[in-house]
């Protein structure tokens, strides 16, 4: 398998990270969709990152549908989300809080670096900051409760690759906007996961 994107990407890196951690073999191809996107646009006309091209030539995009083929192939002992109802259901919750907070970072971050000056709108800039925000103090309330320190146990699982990828995202594009202060025990979570091998094997690009 070939995953497509730069790591300055939470999708990318989560996907990355993921794929490491359940022991799939892939190649990593740094392509940008901004500075080679007709490099990017060759692979994938959508030029949508990450895209991962399968063994069989298939092409898939999004993190959440590249993760949930993952899943299908990955060795049963290896499988990030859990199989059981209740905590499939547990685990989701989480998940969907750490995209949202990614889409609202990533929405900030276009605002700064996209959109000229004269055309920023403060009203939706407070307003996507306000639920990047939100999102993070739904997942700060349950990180310092969790048993064996991780969303998974003792074991991480892909609601902790999702969170500890949007915390630290988060602080590399719009730290201003969400305040490391306001939240110690994401930052304690993230300096654990960022630590591990599968996060080491793949750190945010500077």
């Amino acid at each position: 398998m070939v995953l497509i994107g730069m790591l300055d990407s939470p999708y990318v890196r989560r996907v990355a990270v993921s794929l490491r951690s359940m022991g799939l073999p892939f190649e990593h191809r740094a392509v940008s969709v901004f500075r080679t996107y007709e490099q990017f646009r060759k692979i994938n006309p959508v030029v949508k990152a990450p895209t991962l091209l399968a063994d069989d030539g298939t092409l898939l995009m999004d993190s959440t549908l590249i993760l949930d083929y993952a899943e299908a192939i990955a060795p049963p002992g290896r499988r990030l989300m859990p199989a059981d109802a209740k905590a499939r259901l547990a685990a989701l919750r989480v998940i969907g809080f750490a995209m949202a907070a990614n889409e609202k970072c990533v929405q900030i971050h276009y605002e700064d670096t996209q959109r000229p000056p004269e055309k920023r709108h403060a009203p939706w800039l407070d307003r996507v900051t306000c639920q990047a925000n939100a999102a993070f103090e739904e997942l700060a309330v349950d990180v310092p409760g969790l048993k064996g320190g991780w969303f998974g146990g003792a074991r991480l699982d892909a609601a902790d690759i999702a969170v500890a990828v949007a915390w630290r995202f988060s602080q590399h594009v719009c730290a201003a906007e969400v305040p490391a202060a306001k939240y110690p025990a994401l930052v304690a979570y993230s300096a654990r996961a960022e630590a591990l091998p599968d996060f080491a094997a793949f750190p945010l690009a500077r």
